[in-house]
């Protein structure tokens, strides 16, 4: 068998075993059943609630402006548990959803669009109380939303035995996925910061690895260290907005923007990808792959002129084609300059053949062919996060052959090579000295809290585990202390968090000032929350290290910007290590005495006791 078809076979498999959850399955129904928001496994199932209507234009619905003007005789299609998936079209879609609070007393849900890249999506909801409708999406301020999160939320109150009847107009120039979810304030909050998590690790590894690239080119002078640095921040630019981000936090207020942007990223990305990768592969000059990178790249340059003079559905098909001819070009080329004994282009083509798994998935969900859009882009961001490390690693890889090329010249040609050898010697050197600055520089970031300059988290994970083993075998005491900001969260909304983070740091000043001993060691490890470690401290010794804490945070008022005085407090929670204790049985049940000092009032210490154990 052909080395590619060992590679196509696989992803075309892949492709084929890929659900497709299209809106096209579901059936008719006069009218959609009622949810109760109450029950969670209702919640769960709510797409077995929801109705829709495609309005193609023309008709009366597609020209209804509110569910008033819609006529009174229409058939609403039941979605009967499928997500809501369309491909690009010029209908207008109305969603209906009747939800009931069947509980005793009023009650908050919030009802979540997930998916970031809507034109026009307008709101309405009646019931005992009609309340205004509410327009947003793309081709409206960010600020429209009125909350400021990405995905689009509704928030939705029911009274004790309220039904209301919740109605969307939804319409766009390019695909519709309409993946609903009715959840709690607590869900909505907890998946935000999983959601939040997710991304933040994975934009920062590629700025990181981007940066890192850039400055081996400086030091270096490699051109493709630029192009690497150039196609992870152009890919990750284009995830960025893709994911609603760059609308969120980037251009708010640029409607008109919002659209031009993907395309002419996705244009820049093309460009780059096909530049690092005719750099990489040492792509022979004047050669067929060549002369057809060469064209790529021109085309991708002109599809980023197009960006902003063609319609958003039409440009967005033309990059998205572009974007997969390349990708898979330069899937073919690494497998041939594989073939022809280039031993990096092994690590090109490994990295590549997730790449184009995940840009064809991503791309029919982005276009409305697959459902689950939130689940494409983790995992597109899977595939990149792959490939950004599989290609750093095959650059090792290039690298080491490049030097074992390096000394066999010096070993055939001493005499007459030896200034250059000598030269590209001190180029590499100067090269892993940069390296191994970076390193250093990166693992004193990953151990250090930006905002306060206390110890992070990790490095809270990595030495209480030593100094739980160093207590057990001396036998001397361990306390860890956690404490947490009383009601911070009313500070950062009252003060702004610009207040909250001068509060942060201090606090950490306090900290800093009584954790006096040399093995002593103050953690942030959260938003407002904190730990101090005490090797060889007993609980009482613990106890009056807490208390002189809270008593200094407590009599210290932090000016905010108008000069209002402002007091914090802080409830601290200390457990000290028991014989069968280990660091995560240490750590629960100082949680535990952190939870009845906020339980008993805040502004308080409480101590774990043997039987929390």
């Amino acid at each position: 068998m052909p080395l590619y078809l060992r590679y196509l076979l696989p992803l075309i498999g892949l492709l084929l075993v890929t659900d497709l959850s299209l809106a096209a399955l579901a059936g008719t129904t006069p009218h959609c059943p009622a949810l109760d928001a109450n029950n969670p496994a209702q919640r769960e199932a709510l797409m077995s609630h929801v109705c829709f209507l495609s309005a193609t234009p023309g008709t009366p619905e597609h020209r209804a402006e509110s569910p008033d003007e819609l006529p009174a005789d229409i058939q609403w299609t039941s979605a009967k548990g499928h997500d809501l998936v369309f491909s690009h079209t010029k209908s207008v879609y109305w969603v209906r959803l009747n939800v009931q609070n069947s509980g005793n007393t009023q009650k908050l849900w919030y009802l979540k669009l997930n998916y970031p890249l809507l034109d026009e999506v307008t709101f309405w909801r009646s019931g005992k109380i009609v309340g205004p409708a509410m327009t947003t999406g793309d081709q409206h301020p960010f600020l429209s939303r009125g909350i400021d999160y990405r995905y689009f939320l509704l928030p939705v109150t029911l009274g004790a035995g309220e039904t209301q009847t919740i109605t969307m107009r939804i319409q766009s120039s390019g695909a519709l996925n309409v993946p609903l979810s009715l959840e709690t304030p607590e869900t909505t909050i907890a998946e935000s910061n999983h959601l939040t998590l997710i991304h933040g690790i994975f934009y920062g590894a590629l700025l990181v690895f981007a940066v890192f690239n850039l400055l081996l080119f400086f030091s270096s002078g490699t051109g493709y260290y630029f192009y690497n640095a150039f196609y992870m921040a152009s890919l990750g630019l284009f995830l960025f907005a893709m994911g609603g981000f760059a609308n969120q936090y980037f251009w708010p207020d640029s409607t008109g923007f919002a659209n031009t942007s993907i395309p002419m990223l996705m244009s820049i990305s093309s460009l780059a990808m096909t530049l690092f990768g005719r750099s990489f592969l040492e792509i022979p000059t004047n050669t067929i792959a060549d002369k057809v990178l060469t064209g790529l790249a021109l085309t991708s340059t002109g599809l980023f002129i197009m960006a902003f003079l063609l319609p958003y559905n039409k440009s967005i098909v033309l990059n998205t084609g572009i974007a997969l001819v390349i990708i898979a070009c330069l899937f073919v080329m690494g497998i041939v300059r594989w073939r022809q004994g280039y031993s990096p282009a092994k690590w090109y083509v490994m990295a590549w053949s997730g790449m184009l798994a995940g840009a064809l998935i991503y791309s029919m969900a982005a276009f409305g062919y697959l459902a689950d859009f939130l689940a494409r882009e983790i995992f597109m961001q899977a595939a990149v996060g792959a490939q950004v490390i599989l290609l750093n690693y095959a650059m090792v890889q290039r690298w080491r052959l490049l030097n074992e090329k390096l000394l066999d010249v010096e070993h055939n040609a001493r005499t007459e090579l030896e200034l250059k050898v000598h030269e590209r010697t001190a180029q590499l050197r100067s090269t892993m000295r940069e390296l191994e600055k970076a390193n250093r520089q990166l693992a004193n970031l990953s151990l250090n809290d930006a905002l306060t300059g206390l110890y992070n988290r990790r490095h809270m994970d990595n030495l209480l585990p030593e100094l739980c083993a160093e207590a057990r075998r001396t036998g001397q005491p361990l306390t860890i202390a956690l404490l947490d900001a009383d009601h911070f969260k009313a500070v950062n909304d009252s003060w702004g968090h610009e207040f909250g983070d001068r509060c942060l740091q201090h606090i950490a000043g306090i900290l800093r000032r009584h954790v006096k001993r040399p093995r002593d060691v103050a953690i942030r490890f959260g938003g407002e929350e904190f730990a101090i470690l005490l090797p060889g401290t007993d609980a009482e010794g613990a106890l009056g290290v807490c208390n002189g804490i809270l008593e200094d945070i407590a009599a210290i008022r932090v000016p905010a910007d108008d000069g209002t005085p402002v007091t914090l407090t802080m409830s601290a929670g200390t457990a000290t290590l028991l014989q069968e204790d280990d660091e995560r049985d240490l750590f629960r049940r100082a949680d535990e005495a952190l939870y009845r000092a906020k339980a008993r009032g805040r502004n308080r210490t409480e101590q774990a006791t043997a039987e929390s154990s």
